[in-house]
């Protein structure tokens, strides 16, 4: 008879547990709020970060993104239908599933651009996506693309949850967003931020202030690639030969 794997061991643990079945709640709350509220702006056709610059490398591509009609219509349909799912019960993994590949593509683009408007957020709400897809794991095992020798079946809500605070759980989720924060502030030297004088408050003081001035005005004035700028930047740091 198979037994089940360190994972499958700890994987019904959690499901026993209060504390993790809290912060799942939790989880599928918050990502369908996200969703709802982004999508809703695409259903009545405004433009989403409608305060960011047309010149910006993030609001060029939101800009033509608005300009692509159903499609962009489309796009908040299944954002909110994503949502709705996440917060009917019997609908979540179906949720989860569809909100994924939604999510990946924002926190990809956001990082692409060095987009700060979810240059945090979006990397969490992939990691509450998976933490989501995890918990039904009992269900999406049969879809997985690997043998099991061990199922458990359809797990049923237990009749008493555990209370035993998960610290090291807990202690990871802590440590991971203050990762996310510390690679938001110290990963790029430079950052084009939202707008032009946000832009420059970066290289105020620095030795590289005048040249860091050329490439805000790069992105927010002259509206070149992030590429381009950065190329400019780089270029203009070295320093020159006698």
């Amino acid at each position: 008879m198979a037994h089940p794997s360190k994972f499958e061991k700890y994987y019904l643990k959690i499901k026993a547990n209060r504390w993790h079945w809290l912060f799942y709640i939790f989880c599928r709350v918050t990502l369908a709020a996200g969703f709802l509220a982004a999508g809703m702006v695409k259903i009545v056709d405004e433009r989403f970060a409608s305060g960011l610059s047309e010149v910006h490398p993030m609001g060029a591509y939101l800009e033509a993104l608005h300009h692509t009609g159903y499609y962009y219509t489309f796009i908040g349909i299944a954002q909110v239908v994503a949502a709705l799912l996440l917060l009917i019960p019997r609908t979540v993994t179906l949720g989860a599933l569809l909100y994924f590949p939604i999510i990946v593509n924002i926190w990809l683009l956001s990082f692409a651009v060095r987009f700060d408007g979810s240059f945090v957020t979006s990397p969490l709400m992939v990691l509450a996506n998976v933490y989501i897809l995890v918990w039904h794991y009992d269900r999406l095992q049969y879809l997985l693309p690997f043998k099991n020798s061990y199922s458990f079946g359809i797990l049923k809500k237990p009749a008493r949850y555990s209370l035993k605070f998960p610290f090291v759980f807990f202690s990871g989720v802590v440590a991971t967003c203050a990762g996310v924060l510390v690679f938001a502030t110290f990963a790029h030297e430079v950052m084009p931020r939202n707008s032009l004088s946000d832009c420059k408050k970066q290289f105020i003081d620095t030795q590289h202030e005048a040249t860091g001035y050329v490439f805000c005005e790069c992105i927010h004035t002259k509206g070149q690639s992030l590429d381009v700028c950065l190329e400019d930047y780089n270029l203009a740091k070295e320093p020159k030969l006698p």
